[in-house]
């Protein structure tokens, strides 16, 4: 692993279906993370259309926008800091609930979320398309994977990303409040950890003591 790399984790709100107002949110902790001399600032699943967005993903009209606007925000990368940033992406596949990695003032990279909750609050199977298991992204020296939410529940996402190289893991969230559910979730990103044996760091917009969350120094 490199001997410095600084992560900024932006665990923000977004508004559903307000693409223009999430993108601002987005170009301010860009801002802050770049003048905090961050390598990469990191935001949570589904950020720039809001999550849940429903049928409003399967609009073409929406998803245009959508697209278009990662391709807007991947401009502001050109001179860094990377960005993650969550969003809809269609592939010859289908339609994904996607990772975007955006760096070097391009989309480098979309990860799609393999696993689709379909419980409770969640019907992701009817909306999207699952996405193969897929390897890490490099930013600079590292090698990062992001398991995209329920990715993280299971063992085969992460062991994918870690033995195609991954060095850490970024796992983004869009999980709603769920009373008595964090010790669920701990021991999940603890296993994951166990299995790996590498750092992971977990974002979520709904349990950060602060908007704008500190950054990580790994070494």
């Amino acid at each position: 692993m490199t001997d410095r790399f600084r992560l900024t984790l932006a665990q923000l709100d977004p508004t559903v279906g307000a693409i223009d107002a999430n993108a601002a949110a987005v170009r301010r902790a860009h801002a802050e993370a770049r003048a905090a001399a961050a390598d990469m600032v990191v935001f949570p699943e589904m950020f720039l259309t809001g999550y849940q967005p429903q049928d409003l993903v399967r609009r073409p009209a929406f998803l245009r926008a959508a697209t278009a606007k990662m391709e807007e925000l991947a401009a502001l990368t050109a001179e860094g800091p990377a960005i993650g940033l969550g969003g809809p992406y269609a592939s010859a596949e289908g339609l994904h609930n996607g990772y975007w990695i955006l760096a070097g003032g391009r989309v480098k990279q979309v990860l799609r979320k393999h696993h689709l909750p379909n419980d409770t609050v969640f019907d992701e199977r009817r909306v999207y398309s699952p996405g193969p298991l897929e390897g890490p992204y490099a930013i600079g020296p590292l090698r990062i994977g992001s398991p995209i939410c329920e990715d993280a529940w299971s063992e085969d996402v992460a062991e994918a990303q870690v033995e195609s190289g991954a060095e850490i893991l970024v796992v983004p969230n869009g999980s709603p409040y769920h009373r008595g559910k964090f010790d669920i979730r701990l021991s999940h990103m603890v296993a994951r950890v166990t299995e790996n044996d590498v750092p992971l760091v977990y974002l979520n917009p709904h349990y950060s003591p602060s908007r704008l969350g500190g950054a990580l120094e790994a070494g």
